[in-house]
Order: structure tokens, then sequence, then C-alpha cells
């Protein structure tokens, strides 16, 4: 009964260790998502509204719908802008939103629910190694994918897109596809490195502050008791 206590306590650990990169990770590409901001500046910077003939007020609107469409349960975007091809290929990229999402709310639950046991254990110090321990998986991982961005961001990219669809749809044609010259491969690059960018920093302040976290362990109140004395 003892060692499956413990194997399931090491379990419990290991899950919160991962879950809060998880939980970076999914928060940060939620707002990259749904970053109205994000997208404006991307189609600036890459002179969409003279290669689409869209001025930058629909330009803006085309946007505000799609991040509406990703967000909801709608069948197929509502809009001109896009033709049936890559009307099916934003369905499969909203199922892709969705799933983060259900990842950023379970992670976060399991995270929340990881303190309150700890909380009523009075055992904050196991939650304090936990956070150290996932803040440096962060690190590592997402330094990798960041050099891997910068070195060689076109292969991780095409890995991705056959990862994660199962039809052909995501290939797109600049000349009949809208959707790629909205969005064009530096408009992915770019996002990237902000959503890996602020992982990173999520990770080293909440690393930084777990580790000067200082809370109550077993021990201490003896370790006190023993520095009075002397």
């Amino acid at each position: 009964m003892a060692v499956k206590l413990k194997l399931a306590k090491l379990l419990a650990a290991a899950v919160f260790v991962i879950a809060l990169p998880l939980l970076l990770f999914t928060f940060n590409l939620r707002l990259a998502i749904n970053s109205l901001s994000l997208y404006e500046y991307g189609f600036n910077k890459n002179q969409v509204a003279s290669q689409t003939g869209l001025s930058p007020r629909e330009l803006t609107r085309v946007a505000k719908g799609l991040i509406r469409y990703l967000n909801s349960s709608e069948e197929e975007i509502s809009s001109d802008v896009f033709n049936p091809r890559e009307k099916i290929h934003l369905r499969d990229v909203q199922g892709l939103v969705h799933l983060v999402n259900y990842v950023l709310l379970g992670s976060l639950a399991y995270i929340l629910g990881y303190l309150a046991w700890h909380l009523f254990r009075k055992g904050l110090h196991h939650f304090r190694n936990g956070l150290i321990r996932g803040c440096g998986l962060t690190l590592a991982i997402f330094l990798a994918l960041g050099l891997g961005s910068l070195f060689g961001f076109d292969r991780l990219f095409l890995q991705f897109h056959l990862l994660s669809f199962s039809n052909s749809f995501w290939i797109l044609d600049p000349a009949t596809d809208n959707l790629i010259v909205l969005f064009p491969p530096i408009f992915f690059y770019e996002a990237a490195l902000f959503v890996i960018a602020a992982t990173l920093f999520e990770a080293v302040l909440v690393g930084v502050v777990a580790w000067r976290w200082r809370p109550g362990g077993p021990g201490q109140g003896k370790r006190q008791t023993v520095s009075g004395r002397s």
C-alpha cells in the first residue's frame, strides 16, 4: 500500500511538471490566436492590402471574423474572402484551436488542484519544487524550439502540418488562395517566435519566484527551534 501511494505521488508530481509548460505554451498560443493587433501587424508588414485589394478596414473585419470563427462551433466560416478549399482547412484549424483551449483549461485545472492538495496537506515545499522542475522543463523544450525555429523554421512548419492535418487542404497557392496571402509563412515565423519568447520569459519569471519562495516544509520547525537555542 505504501509503495502504491508513493508511486501515485510520483506520478502526480510528474504530471504537474508536464502540465506547467503545457499551460504556459497554450496560454501564449491562445493570446496569439486571438490577438487582432498581431494580425494587423502582419497585414501591414507584409503589404497584404496591396496584394489582395482589400482595404485595411476590410482586412481588420476579416481578422475579427476569423478570430470569432476559430473560437466558435460554426461548421463553416461565413466569408467571401475564402474559397471552399480554404474553408475546409479553416475548419481543421478550428479543431486545433479548440484542442488548445481544452489543453489550457485541463492543465490549469490540474495545477490548481495540485496546489489545493498541497495546501490541504501543508506540503507547499513539494509544490515549489515541482514549479522549479516544470520551469526547467519549459526552458529546455522552448530553447530547443527557439533554436529550431531560428535555423530551420520551414522544416518544423512542414512537420507541424504533416502531423496536424490528415488531408492536403493546407497546401495553398497564393495565385488562387487568399489565406496564404493574408498569412504567409513569415507571419507564422514571427508569431512562433513571439509565443516561444513569451513562454521562456514566463518560465524564467515563475522559476525565479519559485526559487526565492521558502514555504514551510518537513523539519523546518525543528531547524528554527535549534537555531533559536543557539
